[in-house]
């Protein structure tokens, strides 16, 4: 096994293929986040925020600028209509890019008042959209525009497009970063990077019960990330978590129950990976300047 891998667990060594390498497929980013797998264009996106820009490869081995400006977008997902769903840290909203290529703001306001900078994304079966709102495209002008939040808080939410609902689902994280739902959608977990704010903040990730299909229970420390934190994350078809380290630099591996099985290392801060590719068993991951990729012997869950 590559001294790219560590096995914690023996499940892990089943989860990857011992003929497969770690490939640098783009580079030359400041901050690179938000990869989504389009299968139906054989390519990914991707966010450069600080550069304000989205990226594109494809698998002919292309590297494009997607749009630009970008209103600095960080994380992102599809809708169950395959159309692109966006956080934005410079328009402080949620956005989706319909079939034709405009931009629809989906929310910008809670209870009258501007969101801080939606940060990451995920579409539940029944259409609503989940989303984690800290600071971090306002705490200065490299990933947004500096300015005072108007809601004075870090919230969880979920939005409803159907009737244009938005409600807080958890309001006592730090800095709510990425988050993903298990293959069932019983279950929400979500990243608290609070320590890049704060020396002995969290760099965690919790789970939730989800109540009614629209509820959160209270939640429990799933994970924590040592000598770094949870960015972005998604989960397998079997139920793991795979979750970007932040400065540990590469992609943690844990098992429902949260026993860590293993660790690809990195050569960068790593912020956010997807399963990609016709067969989702690619995994591509985004880390400071670069995105990665890797097959795996595992699939990613569908529901993303």
């Amino acid at each position: 096994m590559s001294e790219a891998f560590h096995v914690y667990d023996e499940r892990f060594r089943s989860m990857l293929l011992f003929n497969a390498a770690i490939e640098t497929i783009a580079t030359g980013c400041r901050w690179a986040e938000g990869p989504v797998w389009f299968g139906e264009q054989n390519c990914l996106l991707w966010s450069d925020i600080p550069n304000d820009r989205m990226m594109r490869w494809t698998t002919n081995g292309t590297v494009d600028v997607y749009r630009t400006p970008a209103r600095h977008t960080n994380g992102h997902t599809r809708d169950r209509q395959g159309r692109l769903v966006s956080c934005e840290h410079g328009g402080r909203c949620v956005s989706r890019t319909e079939y034709d290529g405009t931009v629809t703001i989906l929310v910008d306001r809670f209870e009258g008042k501007r969101l801080n900078s939606p940060n990451d994304v995920v579409v539940k079966s029944d259409g609503t959209i989940w989303f984690t709102d800290p600071d971090y495209g306002i705490w200065s002008d490299y990933e947004g525009h500096r300015a005072e939040s108007e809601i004075g808080a870090c919230n969880v939410y979920r939005f409803d497009p159907a009737s244009g609902a938005l409600g807080v689902v958890a309001s006592d994280y730090e800095r709510p970063n990425g988050l993903a739902f298990s293959p069932d959608e019983q279950k929400l977990y979500i990243a608290d990077t609070g320590i890049t704010h704060r020396a002995d903040g969290p760099h965690h990730i919790r789970v939730h019960d989800v109540i009614d299909g629209a509820r959160l229970g209270p939640g429990k420390v799933f994970a924590e990330i040592a000598n770094g934190f949870a960015d972005g994350f998604r989960l397998d078809e079997h139920g793991n978590v795979w979750s970007s380290c932040g400065t540990a630099n590469g992609v943690a591996v844990f098992a429902p129950d949260g026993t860590p099985l293993g660790k690809i290392d990195l050569p960068e801060a790593t912020s956010n990976l997807v399963f990609g590719g016709p067969n989702r068993n690619r995994l591509f991951m985004t880390a400071t300047s670069s995105v990665y990729s890797l097959y795996v012997a595992v699939r990613g869950n569908k529901t993303v």
